[in-house]
């Protein structure tokens, strides 16, 4: 990361001890000593929030040991999650039915971003190739994207899928900018949000507006989308926001505008990965900033902060999983956590 980023790290961090957030409760992670219900960082910050907080149900962290855990997605058919551990060149799968952890793939491309497509294909953005693949029920993979305008794209990180076919993503760039999560190469285009037709496989820019476009996701109408942007890292005018457009026939962007602020009681984090649930309300994967705002940011359709859930590690990535879409898996940059809701997750995966 350049000098401006850990420039950046540094103002977090100093913030971060000038200004109290919430407390967070010392808590044994193993389960040998469980934390007394109802849970104490599940924060209800608006009444809008309460309905989705179970007052029986624990986070739970499900695995350990990894360098930097993301882009969780759920696998309905199969019952497990799957993710990527980025700089271990690996992703990996938690089966639902015994807690099992495994390697599912090795090498992965550097993944980064996963989801599942309607037909319940694997999609990954993979820093290593610079592209979009998916993953065929025959064992074979498929380059989705590889290049846009005639050049590279830089390096995919999240993506998503519309129900008619096409495939959305975001290309910040991160996995060229350092060996750890990928390979050092030059930037070879601005970054920006892309679409591929998934009938003729055309690729089109629908945004450059943000200054590095991350984690992404629809409205459960798919009226809206949502992307999260993290240029704070590298463009010292950017703001940590998550940012909303209107959907244009499903193949279109307009009318951007300001969805929500990252800012909480004079500090400003990072918003990495998003989901939306069914009543609307955006669930942000969020951190770089400490203990009381490293976590989960829930947002309510209009951009209200309602909810926290306050992890110990910066929170990546996130989704919605289990047999009834009702629990939210979190990847804490090194650890896989969980929590029920009463949230239902929208979309496919």
């Amino acid at each position: 990361m350049k000098s401006g980023a850990l420039n950046r790290r540094g103002f977090l961090a100093a913030a971060a001890a000038a200004f109290p957030l919430a407390a967070q409760t010392p808590r044994d992670w193993t389960g040998q000593s469980p934390t007394r219900y109802p849970e104490p960082d599940v924060l209800v910050l608006d009444p809008k929030f309460k309905k989705y907080k179970i007052g029986n149900t624990p986070i739970q962290r499900l695995a350990t040991g990894y360098m930097w855990a993301e882009g969780p997605a759920w696998n309905g058919v199969g019952h497990y999650l799957v993710w990527s551990d980025i700089p271990n060149n690996r992703q990996l799968r938690w089966l639902e039915e015994d807690g099992h952890v495994s390697v599912m793939r090795q090498p992965a491309g550097y993944s980064n971003g996963n989801t599942f497509d309607w037909q319940g294909r694997q999609l990954s953005c993979q820093h290593g190739g610079r592209q979009v693949v998916r993953y065929e029920h025959t064992g074979a993979t498929t380059v989705i994207a590889k290049e846009a305008g005639g050049k590279p794209l830089n390096a995919p990180n999240d993506v998503v899928v519309h129900p008619d076919g096409d495939i959305w993503f975001t290309d910040p760039g991160y996995g060229v900018l350092l060996n750890y999560e990928g390979n050092v190469a030059p930037m070879s285009q601005k970054e920006a949000v892309y679409r591929v037709d998934g009938k003729s496989g055309q690729i089109a820019k629908v945004t450059d507006e943000l200054f590095k476009p991350n984690g992404l996701c629809f409205s459960p109408d798919y009226k809206k989308l949502y992307v999260a942007d993290t240029g704070s890292t590298h463009y010292p005018q950017a703001k940590n926001i998550v940012q909303s457009w209107d959907v244009v026939d499903g193949k279109s962007l307009r009318n951007g505008r300001l969805y929500a602020s990252m800012d909480l009681k004079g500090k400003s984090g990072l918003a990495d990965g998003i989901r939306a649930d069914r009543d609307g309300n955006v669930w942000v994967g969020a951190g770089w900033v400490g203990a009381g705002y490293d976590g989960v940011h829930i947002f309510s359709p209009e951009g209200q902060r309602i909810g926290q859930i306050l992890l110990p590690e910066i929170c990546a990535n996130l989704c919605f999983g289990g047999r009834r879409r009702n629990r939210l898996f979190m990847m804490g940059s090194q650890s896989l956590y969980a929590v029920y809701t009463e949230a239902l997750g929208a979309g496919c995966a």
